[in-house]
């Protein structure tokens, strides 16, 4: 079977260069919110609209009810507006400074970040790496699937990323184009349909509907 590095090999001839979560370290922190049971269309357009009033200051100075009219797009559009708000008021609390977050231990920030309404662990490593370049990796539902078909029966989103980690360097920006790839490979080609003709892992996919 493939190691980590392996896989990471056939990712990165197939769909390099990497690339990275668009926007500032906020609007990373924001659209991780956003993003949450739609789709990247639907958030592209939220932010398009938003604009510069994309900003922890302009959040800062709305209402939930305020809000809720402006990702209305986006779905959950009540609850998203609590969660961004809740978010929002977090980072005031490091003066809206990615620096002074960035400079607290990895895990005492993610706990703090678990601790607020509408961020699981998806959501909260995802802001970690994309938004203050802290390594911690991102598990998803397409890392799940993906790492399933190419036969690997992890129990754990633990034992997933202890794999996927391994023999890699340990930093946000490896961790975050390498979660990364496995999007643009998961939505190109191994989905919940699978497009398995020319696929770069066509020799070790179990190819199983999952």
């Amino acid at each position: 079977m493939l190691t980590a590095q392996q896989i990471y090999n056939r990712l990165l001839d197939s769909y390099g260069p990497v690339q990275w979560w668009p926007g500032d370290e906020y609007a990373i922190m924001i659209t991780a919110i956003l993003v949450q049971n739609t789709s990247w269309n639907n958030v592209e357009k939220t932010v398009a609209e938003l604009g510069e009033r994309l900003s922890p200051k302009f959040m800062d100075s709305l209402s939930e009810e305020d809000l809720q009219p402006l990702i209305r797009s986006c779905g959950f559009y009540k609850a998203k507006s609590r969660y961004v708000k809740k978010l929002t008021a977090w980072f005031k609390g490091y003066d809206f400074e990615v620096v002074e977050v960035s400079q607290k231990p990895m895990l005492e920030v993610r706990d703090e970040l678990l601790a607020l309404p509408g961020i699981g662990a998806e959501t909260a490593d995802a802001i970690l790496t994309y938004a203050f370049r802290m390594p911690s990796f991102v598990l998803d539902a397409y890392t799940r699937r993906f790492m399933a078909r190419l036969g690997y029966d992890f129990k754990t989103d633990e034992e997933r990323r202890a794999f996927l980690t391994d023999g890699i360097e340990r930093s946000a920006n490896m961790y975050g184009w390498y979660h990364w790839l496995i999007l643009d490979h998961c939505k190109t080609r191994c989905g919940k349909r699978i497009k398995c003709e020319g696929c770069v892992f066509g020799d070790v996919c179990r190819k199983i509907d999952r």
